[in-house]
């Protein structure tokens, strides 16, 4: 695994932007710019790649470290940071939670956009409750069921 593979698995694990991984390598002082940063990024057969050398990768170590831990005299929580980092990602617009669940409607008429519902049907009568045999409150299966043996009988 090359440096700048090291380089990119962390700026995707992290959530950094380029702008943000400039900022942590100046917290050690030193100075890149977007474009040279962006090199190390591009695909190794691509004719602006550029390696990335050890002291590049050590100080962005080290500026993480500052980064996410603080100082000494000034200490920081680093899940406070990496929520803040989530929380500048700019959500999806084009992504579409899913609706929710409509029960279809019981008359079939009612459900359609272009009629309106029709009074004869069952909507327009009050449904009366089931009625149940006494026991556990549940229709009896068993009654429903209807044997076939292959059999015809008279």
């Amino acid at each position: 695994m090359t440096n700048n593979d090291i380089l990119k698995k962390l700026r995707v694990a992290l959530m950094l932007r380029d702008d943000q991984i400039v900022e942590i390598l100046e917290l050690v002082d030193f100075r890149i710019t977007k474009s040279e940063l962006g090199a190390f990024f591009r695909a190794e057969d691509h004719p602006n790649y550029m390696e990335c050398g050890d002291q590049v990768l050590r100080n962005f170590l080290n500026g993480l470290v500052i980064h996410l831990r603080g100082t000494k005299e000034n200490p920081k929580n680093p899940n406070d940071v990496l929520a803040k980092h989530k929380a500048e990602i700019p959500k999806k617009d084009n992504t579409k939670e899913r609706p929710e669940f409509k029960a279809a409607p019981k008359d079939s008429e009612r459900g359609r956009g272009d009629q309106s519902p029709s009074k004869s049907g069952s909507a327009a009568k009050k449904t009366k409750k089931k009625e149940f045999p006494k026991g556990n409150g549940k229709p009896s299966v068993v009654e429903k069921v209807v044997y076939k043996n292959g059999k015809n009988k008279k």
